[in-house]
């Protein structure tokens, strides 16, 4: 090699700005918080249709049961003081009973199907010797009512609750079949 040539020393590139950052970067600024609504929205969309979806389920078993009317309509009077329990505070539920709780039972339905109509049979038929009624209308009231949740953020308990209690119900009835 000879030492004379007339080279230049390596010539390095600027040093990279931290400013303006790079795409990618902007699309996982924007990206991360859009994906994180996403998911709590779809989170809440899923519980509460849990809730209402295992409450469908349940009130059908109790509609195809074998069991005599006095007992059904003691299913659907659990079942519905179970989802008043899962969705509004404990407080304010657990301690209704009688007209109280029918009046509470009406308040999403805007009228008085419950305290005045065919679901007084929810009080009263505990308290009977024989239950003889058509329970098609108790049915499509409770329907009615359970499809009329609240839709509200003030779901108190997770769906795990009622399931779980889905769960326990059906396999008691599955025993009972055993």
């Amino acid at each position: 090699m000879e030492p004379n040539l007339p080279l230049r020393d390596i010539h390095l590139p600027d040093p990279m700005h931290w400013w303006p950052p790079a795409p990618g970067w902007w699309l996982l600024l924007f990206a991360v918080p859009a994906l994180l609504a996403l998911l709590f929205w779809l989170w809440r969309w899923v519980r509460r249709m849990t809730v209402g979806k295992l409450a469908l389920a349940e009130l059908e078993s109790i509609a195809q049961s074998n069991a005599d009317a006095r007992d059904k309509v003691q299913q659907l009077a659990i079942l519905l003081r179970r989802i008043a329990l899962s969705l509004y505070p404990r407080e304010q539920v657990a301690s209704l009973v009688g007209e109280q709780w029918l009046t509470f039972l009406d308040g999403p339905l805007g009228g008085n199907s419950f305290s005045q109509g065919a679901g007084r049979l929810l009080i009263d038929a505990p308290y009977r010797r024989e239950v003889q009624t058509d329970l098609d209308a108790l049915y499509a009231l409770c329907r009615l009512w359970i499809k009329r949740l609240p839709k509200s953020p003030a779901i108190k308990n997770d769906a795990r609750t009622v399931a779980y209690a889905y769960l326990a119900q059906q396999f008691s009835v599955w025993a009972k079949k055993r």
